[in-house]
């Protein structure tokens, strides 16, 4: 059985393949990928007409169907040697992408290849210089990975808006600034918490601090569009850190919980993690000055039970709060991945999103 991550079939040249792709494409050309249907729509263009039977099997075309297979490769897994690590060098985790897996030398370097055009290089475009954006697009700093999407339009909005701009992502200095306070922010608050009530249960967002700057990005960004109000569902992993970096809650309300005597914890009976399960509301303030409305539902399980409740207020919300403006209201659910693969209320959340009576 071959490992899951062994991609040694992408790099045969099989000539009926390519002629077997060609002839659907000019028979029923809604059967392939719109990717593919680019591309020989494209070589079609630059060779003045219909690729005929022999032209499909030449050198050149299997040169040029490698080149665009090697394309897709840093497409589909790039993101595989992406320098996201600043520690230590990106561990080999077989994205097999190189000339040698898809039956090209050096000596191709310094030709010049049609496929240029699907990268926005310009027919003619040396393989060197196709590879070189590829590498930078897809393996500096920022790792994507979107085409496992079935969904046809999201795989071209993410192609051409990342290889358009990708490489001119470079955040302003305030910016890094905040993304690191947040990050600090995060960081600080579990040791603290790790220092000061050792041997208490404690569900910890370590491992995961990035989720307070990214959804300090969420609300800026939502807000800065137009949204008003941003409601929040999870489970009890990283939930004080939200509360206190994200929402607004108080450190001396988190705190005083730990140490028990809080009004909820009074009377209550449970194992201790009553303060996983509360909520909170907060009037706050975006980075672009704008009034933003936070809030975080209460969840009595460890597993994402809220996930339907965030679905219905938000929905209540939009019709009777914002006039029926779906742009007013972002629900935030945040889950384990286990939680989308598995038979469980995420999952069935996400199934009943695509009911009518829901939309």
């Amino acid at each position: 059985m071959k490992r899951v991550d062994d991609f040694s079939h992408l790099s045969a040249s099989d000539n009926q393949y390519i002629d077997s792709l060609y002839d659907t494409y000019k028979n029923n050309p809604d059967e392939l990928d719109d990717s593919w249907v680019n591309f020989f729509k494209g070589f079609e263009f630059q060779m003045g007409g219909a690729v005929t039977e022999g032209d499909i099997s030449s050198d050149k075309m299997r040169k040029e169907f490698n080149v665009f297979r090697l394309i897709q490769s840093f497409r589909a897994r790039g993101h595989l040697l992406s320098d996201t690590n600043p520690i230590r060098p990106r561990q080999d985790r077989h994205a097999r992408i190189s000339l040698g897996d898809y039956d090209l030398t050096d000596d191709d370097l310094n030709q010049g290849f049609l496929c240029g055009e699907f990268v926005g290089l310009g027919a003619g475009a040396t393989l060197k210089q196709i590879m070189d954006y590829l590498r930078t697009i897809y393996c500096g700093k920022i790792g994507i990975e979107y085409m496992h999407s079935n969904n046809t339009e999201v795989r071209r909005w993410c192609r051409d808006y990342f290889e358009s701009k990708g490489k001119d992502i470079n955040y302003p200095i305030e910016t890094k600034k905040r993304i690191l306070r947040k990050l600090n922010q995060a960081q600080i608050f579990e040791n603290f918490l790790q220092n000061k009530f050792i041997g208490q249960k404690r569900f910890s967002l370590e491992g995961g601090e990035t989720t307070i700057p990214a959804l300090d990005t969420i609300i800026n960004k939502g807000a800065e569009s137009g949204a008003k109000e941003f409601v929040i569902g999870m489970a009890h992993r990283g939930r004080l850190n939200v509360l206190a970096n994200t929402i607004g809650k108080t450190y001396e309300f988190i705190f005083k919980e730990f140490e028990g005597g809080s009004v909820e914890d009074m009377g209550a009976e449970g194992d201790g993690d009553v303060k996983y399960h509360l909520g909170y509301t907060s009037i706050s303030e975006a980075a672009g000055g704008q009034e933003v409305y936070l809030k975080i539902l209460p969840n009595p399980s460890h597993l994402e039970a809220v996930a339907p409740v965030v679905s219905g207020y938000c929905r209540s919300q939009i019709d009777m709060g914002y006039a029926s403006d779906e742009n007013k209201v972002i629900p935030i659910i945040i889950h384990g991945d286990a939680a989308v693969a598995g038979q469980g209320v995420v999952y069935e959340t996400l199934q009943m999103s695509e009911c009518r009576l829901c939309l």
